[in-house]
């Protein structure tokens, strides 16, 4: 018996040291390239196009990133951050509220074909902006919102995928709690303010996460609505450093220009790392 359990740990030993040596290695393997980025990002423009590239940073760091931040090429990279805040920001905040009032509207409000328009949301996952984008480039156009925050944001503040899954969760809650919340006289926004949201706030968590890389990566619609240069986005801005022609790229601001593009999304991911892992695998019912 005792061979049996000291076996038993030794193969766990083992397996544990493979797991641990192997997601070791696909951390360096995921790693590398971004401090490559890093490294041609301290570095002068000689050094990167002369081989072999260097691996350990360079002495021109605060040059590059200054020339970055405020320089740029059209516009100054500080500017074109804060347009893709405020969109990641307002995409992510608008898709949570409106997700959870319709989720609420259809979880406990009883009216005829509540079912139908909860199908008819779901399926406009099958239209993604891509496929409605000329009605909507159209509309956004009527409405005077080219090159603003609001035509940035409204036409994707829509959320089928988020709608659905506050549903779901919704539909965990006991209905004892509508029930003391009615006979205490709660009216359904006290009710949903009160205990739904609160409820709620690790889905939301999760979620607002997920929908802030998502708003923060998009590239095909602010380059179809946008025209001025000051309302440019940062996944914009960094395809626009790229040479067309003869040009020569000046890739230390270019580098520079990546890794401050990604600082935003790895502070949220990090600042909400907890919520948003038991947003995923937690209701707290």
């Amino acid at each position: 018996m005792a061979r049996e359990v000291h076996g038993m740990v030794e193969k766990r030993g083992m397996g544990l040291w493979l797991t641990h040596v192997l997601m070791i290695i696909g951390v360096l393997v995921i790693f590398f390239p971004i401090w490559l980025a890093f490294v041609a990002s301290t570095v002068s423009q000689p050094e990167i196009v002369r081989p072999p590239m260097p691996i350990w940073p360079g002495d021109q760091f605060l040059e590059n990133y200054k020339a970055a931040l405020f320089s740029g090429v059209n516009v100054p990279v500080a500017t074109m951050l804060f347009n893709s805040l405020v969109m990641a920001v307002g995409i992510a905040v608008g898709k949570i509220i409106i997700s959870l009032l319709s989720a609420f509207a259809i979880v406990y409000f009883r009216f005829p074909g509540r079912n139908i328009f909860f199908w008819l949301i779901f399926l406009t996952l099958m239209l993604p902006v891509e496929v409605r984008i000329v009605p909507t480039y159209e509309v956004v156009a009527g409405f005077g919102m080219l090159n603003s925050y609001s035509g940035l944001i409204f036409p994707l503040i829509a959320s089928a995928t988020a709608t659905f899954l506050f549903r779901q969760f919704f539909l965990t809650i006991p209905d004892e709690l509508a029930e003391a919340a009615r006979v205490d006289g709660a009216r359904p926004m006290r009710f949903f303010i009160d205990i739904v949201v609160p409820m709620s706030r690790t889905n939301v968590a999760a979620l607002f996460v997920i929908l802030f890389i998502y708003g923060w990566n998009q590239y095909l619609w602010p380059l179809l609505i946008t025209t001025d240069p000051e309302m440019n986005t940062i996944v914009m801005g960094i395809r626009q450093m790229f040479p067309s022609g003869d040009d020569v790229a000046d890739w230390p601001v270019i580098m520079a220009t990546s890794i401050l593009a990604m600082i935003p999304p790895v502070i949220v991911v990090i600042s909400m790392q907890k919520l948003f892992i038991r947003g995923l695998v937690d209701s707290e019912k």
